[in-house]
């Protein structure tokens, strides 16, 4: 079995889909292991994007993550990395395919409804930051 982090960004929060959204991971048969919703810190928000620290769009990503609340989950299941990055698709929104959850639901590139961990790496830096309690 395999972890990975989902987070559903401040649009998930505000367009009320974290239901929905989440019941597709449990139809998938992922387990929950951990599930919080927060706020967070400039920081925090900083640390986590920190890959992106020279990119240009870094300061939107960390001002979209800390403008509302965000939910995050571990999840656990079989090769639960790979298949919750098909699950979620493009990171771009208009170019997921329909059935993903960016392209049923994303609006753009930042504002693209979730986040999820693209390595066992990522995974535990990510939710070392998310999960630090």
């Amino acid at each position: 079995m395999e972890k990975t982090l989902i987070i559903l960004k401040p649009d998930s929060v505000s367009r009320k889909l974290v239901g929905e959204i989440i019941s597709r991971f449990e139809k998938k048969n992922f387990t929950i292991l951990k599930l919080k919703m927060c706020l967070l810190s400039s920081k925090e928000a900083e640390k986590f994007y920190g890959a992106h620290i020279d990119k240009p769009f870094f300061s939107d990503l960390v001002k979209f993550i800390t403008s509302d609340y965000i939910v995050s989950a571990i999840l656990e299941g079989e090769h639960a990395i790979t298949t919750v990055r098909q699950m979620i698709g493009s990171t771009k929104s208009y170019e997921a395919n329909s059935g993903t959850i960016r392209g049923d639901f994303g609006l753009g590139v930042t504002n693209n409804i979730i986040h999820a961990s693209d390595s066992h790496e990522s995974f535990i830096t990510e939710s070392n930051i998310i999960f630090h309690d």
